[in-house]
């Protein structure tokens, strides 16, 4: 990578991967803070855009030259600086030419479609994610992998990025061997029963709520998921750890620590952060101990995800609870508002506060076999989007309150789990919450199923939500959902090939 294209890396992938396991947490912060002035020095100067942008915000750049200075560097967003420039200006030297590029789009939830280009760099950096994952059971340099990448293999970028991170492994110590049916859902069962049983195990990589109708679909199927050793690859929102649960127990699944994984990433700049052995166990902690819950989180309504990243990636911080990212790609990114809120919690911190509640991390981790997996990278914690939810009578209702609900076993015979909420209002401009639920194939709805759905999330809001409940307790029958129920696959809510919407505002997505 020459000096066009942003700081170099010092380190090879087995460098990283030794200085994970000796590396303390201030070698990690000093060197994310380092990587990150150095990444804003050279953007400073590089990037036509950036230098006008600073220029625009009185910001001299010969000035910002430690850590403290560098928090006064203004914020960055699609808003105020992407959609303000010509692409090319976005990216160093302004140009896009002699570059080997792939340009991948964002889903545009939020607005219109924002398309980034991608050197080598940023799939480098996610097969080094994708190697600890694998490193975490050394016994995976010696079984042969069957990967099958149900992501999205179109404009986005959690299929092609993931096909790349383990390519790299496949090119280089691990037998892995790829498939990439995407969200061909007959071709992943065709990949399951023809090919799967060649190999020593399979890797299963796709959005959570697709990941969970190919398991269901499986046992439907007659397929038997404890023999494949499945390990899966989550990404793109997050989940309950009772879906873990839920997962894990239906699939067979062997460790939950080891075997599954749930990837924090974007189209902006790769896969930024992902769940380790030690993430998973600590939450699955945080779940139980209140205390340690609201000293980790503070929001004590949502459950984030909780993950480590290498700051010689991508380097985050946290203001006002707005994550931001630094990072480097062929459009590099500085102090970016990715548009998710949650904290930054570098090993020590987090250390503390389990030790001030009588928990520590080290001892659970040996407990649990997962003495070798941890390491002493920061933390990074993820609600979902502020703007991923929706309000009825002013409480504010979240997709995570519905999900868990649904994860009901006298429900999940029938609904695949998936739903779009949507807040209507009807003829007398009363304001109502609708949530569109997707059967499963070839169920049919019924009055038992209706009642018992309704109770279901109705309990499930009144447990977690104590602005529904007190609206509950007040309004009643004005505050109770309205369900309405969808064939599997219905295009207008759940057409297959995308992510599923979680929430849906009533004039447009």
């Amino acid at each position: 990578m020459n000096s066009s294209s942003g700081p170099k890396h010092k380190y090879t992938a087995p460098q990283l991967l030794r200085l994970l396991k000796t590396q303390k947490s201030d070698f990690w912060i000093a060197k994310g803070r380092e990587r990150t002035l150095t990444l804003f020095r050279l953007a400073s100067r590089k990037i036509p855009a950036y230098r006008d942008f600073l220029k625009r915000h009185k910001i001299n750049s010969a000035r910002i030259k430690s850590w403290s200075d560098f928090q006064q560097v203004p914020i960055t967003t699609k808003k105020n600086y992407l959609r303000q420039y010509p692409l090319e200006k976005l990216c160093w030297d302004g140009s896009l030419k002699n570059k080997s590029l792939v340009f991948t789009a964002t889903s545009g939830s939020t607005g219109k479609s924002f398309y980034f280009p991608r050197d080598e760099n940023i799939d480098w950096q996610s097969g080094v994610y994708h190697e600890m994952f694998l490193g975490n059971d050394p016994s995976n340099k010696k079984k042969t992998t069957l990967v099958i990448v149900g992501f999205g293999m179109g404009v986005w970028i959690g299929g092609l990025i993931t096909y790349q991170a383990f390519r790299r492994l496949g090119l280089a110590q691990y037998p892995v061997t790829i498939i990439t049916p995407g969200v061909n859902k007959e071709e992943i069962f065709n990949a399951l029963r023809y090919l799967a049983p060649k190999f020593d195990q399979v890797i299963l990589c796709g959005y959570p709520p697709f990941i969970k109708d190919i398991i269901d679909e499986g046992r439907e199927r007659r397929l038997n998921w404890k023999s494949f050793h499945l390990k899966i690859v989550f990404a793109a929102e997050t989940f309950l750890e009772d879906f873990r649960d839920f997962i894990v127990k239906r699939a067979e699944i062997r460790n939950s620590y080891i075997d599954t994984i749930n990837v924090y990433g974007s189209a902006d700049l790769g896969t930024m952060a992902t769940e380790t052995p030690l993430t998973i166990l600590l939450r699955q902690i945080a779940t139980k101990n209140k205390v340690i819950f609201k000293s980790i989180f503070e929001e004590i309504r949502l459950l984030p995800t909780l993950a480590q990243f290498n700051p010689l990636f991508v380097n985050f911080e946290a203001v006002n609870k707005e994550i931001l990212c630094t990072g480097n790609n062929a459009l590099p990114l500085i102090r970016y508002a990715i548009g998710d809120h949650g904290d930054v919690i570098d090993f020590n911190e987090m250390d503390s506060i389990f030790k001030a509640n009588n928990v520590r991390i080290r001892s659970e981790a040996r407990q649990h076999g997962l003495a070798q997996t941890v390491a002493e990278l920061p933390f990074v914690y993820i609600f979902e989007r502020s703007d991923f939810s929706t309000k009825l009578y002013g409480a504010i209702i979240y997709p995570e309150h519905v999900r868990g609900a649904l994860l009901d076993p006298t429900l999940t015979e029938s609904l695949t789990g998936k739903f779009t909420l949507i807040t209507k209002y009807d003829q007398k401009h009363n304001e109502y919450l609708e949530i569109n639920l997707e059967l499963k194939p070839r169920r049919r709805v019924n009055d038992t199923l209706k009642k018992r759905a309704l109770d279901i999330i109705i309990h499930q809001l009144i447990d977690k939500n104590a602005e529904y409940k007190n609206n509950y307790l007040s309004m009643g029958e004005h505050v109770k959902p309205r369900l309405v129920f969808w064939p599997s696959e219905h295009p207008l809510f759940f057409k297959p090939g995308i992510k599923q919407k979680w929430v849906k505002r009533e004039n447009g997505f």
